[in-house]
């Protein structure tokens, strides 16, 4: 399934893509008119967060067919929003996990080039979230140096601790796109990355939550961004240092995972620090990042 959030006529609904990719389903309508026992929440995240209420997303999504009920909404009516528009915790996020990024990272910003030998993790604050063609903000009060990232994330759809690697995938239930967006300056500035990565809007999300039943284990996906048209970071997900089982199982190596927690797997090389000179945003700017299987995602800078 390709889930997603959605506003329409001045609500925030949820539901799934249909087949021929031109309209979404509102799920709480459907499930009114299909069902004599509705009980699905208000939101995708209270949906993740419930698994009776997953397994109905997934029986109104066999129950569906390409008809003209009026629980099905044309993609041009509606406006996407971030599949989890409101996080209940921090987004966790992967740093130098692609071994080339790792390098032109290193070489500008650090004093000598190097690649982590174990995964570096840090958070992004929930109000960094929005959704597709919303604007990021510049914050010319705050930062100068306005980075794109192109990234995989994973969304967690059963609770755990102290996952085995080879028990990773059981918990994920779906993927999405994430960019990482990031104030290079307080990034260098401060110890720590969450200033640098977590100002508003630095969060862009979406523009689905596919499902991992859409998606083969181990991932293998092409991840591309492009800022006004042109190519600037053009990868592959096989390429992560650290894989998708080594991230979960180190993550939850005393940590409890949530339903609902997402995680950013790292971005590949190509970002705007690694040129020289360096290439940061600018408003205006468009940033698309194109992931095979999940989709595009659109962001104009202001």
């Amino acid at each position: 399934m390709y889930l997603a959030s959605y506003a329409h006529d001045g609500k925030l609904k949820y539901g799934f893509r249909t087949n021929d990719e031109r309209s979404v389903v509102d799920a709480v309508e459907a499930e009114k008119q299909l069902f004599s026992d509705a009980f699905l929440p208000g939101t995708l995240r209270e949906v993740i967060e419930n698994q009776e209420a997953v397994t109905r997303l997934r029986q109104l999504h066999r129950k569906i067919s390409q008809d003209s009920a009026d629980y099905i909404l044309p993609l041009s009516d509606v406006t996407l929003e971030a599949p989890i528009p409101n996080p209940k915790r921090d987004i966790i996020c992967l740093g130098l996990n692609y071994h080339e990024h790792a390098l032109e990272y290193t070489t500008a910003m650090e004093a000598e080039k190097n690649v982590p030998q174990n995964p570096i993790v840090f958070t992004k604050a929930t109000t960094t979230v929005i959704g597709p063609n919303q604007k990021v903000k510049s914050h010319r009060n705050v930062t100068s140096q306005i980075d794109y990232e192109a990234e995989l994330a994973i969304v967690i759809g059963k609770q755990g601790t102290n996952i085995p690697a080879e028990e990773a995938y059981d918990y994920i239930l779906g993927y999405t796109i994430i960019n990482d967006v990031t104030a290079r300056d307080l990034q260098k500035k401060h110890s720590q990355w969450f200033l640098g990565k977590g100002l508003d809007t630095f969060g862009p999300m979406g523009p689905y939550l596919v499902t991992a039943d859409e998606i083969a284990a181990p991932v293998n996906l092409n991840i591309q961004c492009r800022v006004n048209g042109e190519v600037r970071q053009n990868s592959n997900t096989e390429l992560l240092i650290f894989d998708i089982p080594t991230i979960i199982k180190t993550i939850s190596a005393g940590i409890t995972l949530q339903p609902g927690d997402i995680i950013a797997t790292g971005t590949p090389k190509g970002v705007g620090i690694g040129f020289n000179p360096p290439r940061f945003l600018q408003e205006g700017d468009v940033v698309e990042v194109e992931i095979e299987k999940i989709g595009i995602l659109k962001n104009t800078v202001a």
